[in-house]
């Protein structure tokens, strides 16, 4: 590649680099576009906020049944907090011999109450069949302690979206539930069995209603009214709509990380960070001399893009994934290190300072492929298979690696084919 070409693809580099300072960094008056485009995402032990531990109470589920439905709890608790303000929690499933926990990290909510009513406001709907006595003679007044309530698979698993309308008056608000497929052939199902006897609905264990099934009902459509306001409805329906609870769960465990010990912790790694980076690019000056100031003003190009990537994606940086990302690098600066002394070998042999530095690059891409990949390898294993605060942790490790690869490869061989002549030799 002729001289021409390597300095258009070193100012292209220098372009990327500006924009991600901008990025990263957001200098005025661009600071508003910037971070309204893409905010930083930091976790809970940057930032501060509560973390929860909720256990599923599952005595009422079919074994089988368990693990899609702790999923789909899962789904609807970030879905719920999401509509409360509450972006990005961090939302897991564990699952252990004592049964299925639910561990919610919320990030930036530091009142644990509001975090508990955030999730705990959302209802618990279930439709159960109505049994009378069965010695009940005609005109005899039934009492509360007759009434027998059976619980059917009928619940707020099953709803797709809710609406609110209005009774026949027009004036009573009522709330219109549309069930999914499975639900509307349980619902179905159920309404067939018990034409011309009752069907109650229960919203978090309360009797909201019991109506007379006139007809099987098909098409996976049904309305709870009861005493509303149109504001109750609303509420209701926004809830349902963020997803109702599959099964109940309860408060067993929670923490209150402050705000002032994340931004001391965040404080603590930005400087580790610093100083970290800073005594890299002092070894490999001292030691390889201008070589190692090419080395250094790449590693200096391989931060601001690495950090760049995980603006965009978005990552949700934490302790754990900050870790990840300056182990990186470190293996960033391991592959110029396996290029240099290549190079340096290639010098001593008599090459020029051309063929030096191709065959530098060649020589030293098989160890930097292999040793990359196996860390690539180990970080995907670790994101698919570990908890969350491990796989911050494996993401930025991985991303960093790759990026580390374009680093050493791309970054560094354009500046010395640019910049490097025989006298620096």
């Amino acid at each position: 590649m002729n001289k021409g070409k390597n300095i258009f693809i070193l100012l292209l580099i220098g372009v990327v680099v500006i924009f991600s300072l901008f990025f990263i960094y957001p200098i005025k008056p661009l600071e508003k576009l910037a971070n309204d485009f893409r905010p930083w995402r930091l976790g809970l032990d940057l930032v501060g906020g509560s973390f929860l531990i909720y256990e599923i109470d599952m005595s009422e589920v079919e074994t089988l049944d368990q693990s899609p439905l702790a999923s789909g709890l899962r789904d609807v608790i970030e879905k719920r907090v999401n509509s409360f303000g509450v972006s990005e929690p961090q939302v897991v499933i564990a699952n252990s011999d004592s049964g299925y926990r639910l561990l919610v990290s919320l990030a930036g909510v530091h009142e644990v109450s509001e975090a508990i009513r955030q999730i705990g406001l959302t209802p618990l709907l279930d439709f159960r069949e109505v049994v009378l006595p069965s010695n009940l003679e005609e005109g005899q007044q039934i009492l509360p302690g007759d009434i027998q309530f059976v619980k059917t698979n009928l619940t707020g698993r099953y709803i797709e979206s809710a609406q609110v309308a209005f009774d026949q008056t027009g004036v009573a608000p009522i709330v219109s539930l549309n069930f999914n497929k499975e639900g509307g052939d349980i619902f179905e199902e159920i309404t067939a069995r018990n034409v011309g006897k009752n069907l109650a609905v229960f919203l978090d264990d309360n009797l909201v209603q019991i109506a007379t099934v006139q007809q099987k009902i098909s098409g996976g459509k049904a309305q709870i009214s009861g005493q509303f306001s149109l504001d109750e409805a609303n509420i209701l329906v926004q809830r349902f709509n963020a997803g109702a609870l599959p099964a109940p769960i309860n408060l067993i465990n929670q923490q209150t990380v402050s705000a002032t010990l994340g931004v001391d912790s965040l404080n603590r790694a930005v400087v580790a960070g610093v100083v970290g980076i800073m005594a890299i690019m002092l070894f490999m000056i001292f030691y390889y001399g201008i070589l190692g100031v090419f080395a250094s003003i790449a590693l200096i190009i391989y931060v601001l893009i690495a950090m760049m990537v995980f603006k965009f994606i978005p990552v949700t940086m934490t302790l754990s994934g900050i870790a990840g990302f300056l182990l990186s690098i470190g293996m960033a600066i391991d592959a110029n290190i396996l290029i240099f002394e290549r190079t340096k070998e290639e010098l001593k042999r008599g090459a020029s300072y051309n063929q030096a530095i191709e065959e530098g690059f060649l020589r030293a891409w098989t160890s930097i492929r292999d040793s990359n990949i196996s860390t690539i390898i180990t970080a995907i294993i670790l994101y698919y298979f570990t908890s969350s605060f491990v796989q911050g942790f494996a993401l930025t490790l991985l991303i960093g690696v790759l990026v580390s690869m374009l680093s050493a490869i791309f970054v560094t061989r354009v500046m010395l084919r640019v910049f490097y002549r025989k006298k620096h030799v």
